[in-house]
């Protein structure tokens, strides 16, 4: 009876860590998002190609908007040394991709990717959420990356 006590709190803090979004590295202020969290931010709609080739509606908050509640570099401070931070998007499959922050930077850059958690009006499928990165205007959709729980602010030097 002990074990499975073990193994069912192991595994729902697996379950709640996965309801989850960790923003930490280069921040002034480390956050733990949840879908309640994101539910209170600005909502954004972009369109961008899947992998079957077709244009898709996606719902959720600017990335921007997520980086700027944790105090990352942006704007007129994203200059000089700044210019070589970065963030990294872990998902839960071990999955991860890279931007510049002045790819995210609406100082930089009209486009808007977005942490969605629905497409085409439906809450994202179990295997493709509860959150992924939506990146509109790549040719391939590669860095639109699913199960996504955490962002990680680094500088690449």
């Amino acid at each position: 009876m002990r074990i499975i006590c073990i193994l069912f709190v192991f595994f729902g803090f697996q379950q709640l860590k996965a309801q989850t979004i960790h923003v930490g590295g280069e921040v002034t202020k480390e956050l733990d998002l949840t879908k309640e969290d994101l539910a209170k931010m600005k909502r954004t709609t972009v369109t961008a190609k899947d992998k079957d080739g077709r244009d898709h509606t996606y719902k959720g908050v600017a990335v921007a908007d997520i980086l700027h509640l944790a105090g990352v570099t942006t704007g007129a401070q994203l200059r000089g040394g700044n210019l070589s931070k970065y963030l990294l998007v872990n998902c839960a499959d071990g999955y991860a991709v890279v931007f510049s922050l002045a790819e995210l930077d609406e100082a930089f850059t009209d486009r808007v990717v977005i942490l969605a958690d629905e497409s085409d009006g439906h809450a994202l499928p179990v295997d493709k959420g509860p959150w992924r990165i939506v990146v509109p205007g790549e040719k391939k959709p590669a860095r639109s990356c699913f199960k996504v729980t955490s962002f990680n602010i680094g500088f690449a030097r």
